[in-house]
């Protein structure tokens, strides 16, 4: 499926988000100079899904934010509901209101312990590069 030059972009930044962390819209905007509805926007139309981890990006507020065209601040809908397990099954845990839970975290990872769930970078442009494109590529060969 094509994609825009801007979508690429924001779905190169997508894959520099470890499993177990997430970032805001709006963190992401203004790495790229553009608005947290553009990156919205990129997010609601990705066709690689969960692949290219989408799901990692929440509202500012620490709400979880929108899902494949789904906003609102409770979780309400399948999709909502399917980005909350996705990221509760990487360790990222919300409330009921679907508000973040805690920014602090002990997730084992290489090299370490990381103790934050927010990310915000260092951002390894080059390899999210090629993995953007295998992932691009393995989908038109389905």
């Amino acid at each position: 499926m094509p994609v825009t030059e801007f979508q690429e972009r924001v779905y190169t930044y997508l894959l520099s988000i470890p499993p177990g962390r997430v970032t805001t819209y709006a963190h992401i905007a203004k790495t790229l100079s553009t608005s947290p509805r553009a990156v919205g926007g990129a997010l609601r139309n990705n066709p690689y899904a969960p692949d290219v981890p989408c799901h990692r990006v929440i509202a500012s507020d620490g709400y979880i934010g929108g899902f494949k065209g789904e906003w609102t601040k409770a979780p309400s809908g399948v999709n909502q509901s399917m980005k909350l397990r996705l990221l509760r099954d990487e360790g990222v845990e919300f409330d009921g209101e679907g508000r973040l839970l805690t920014t602090a975290c002990s997730v084992p990872r290489k090299g370490g312990v990381v103790t934050t769930v927010w990310f915000d970078g260092p951002w390894d442009l080059l390899g999210s590069q090629v993995k953007l494109k295998t992932i691009m590529e393995e989908e038109v060969l389905k």
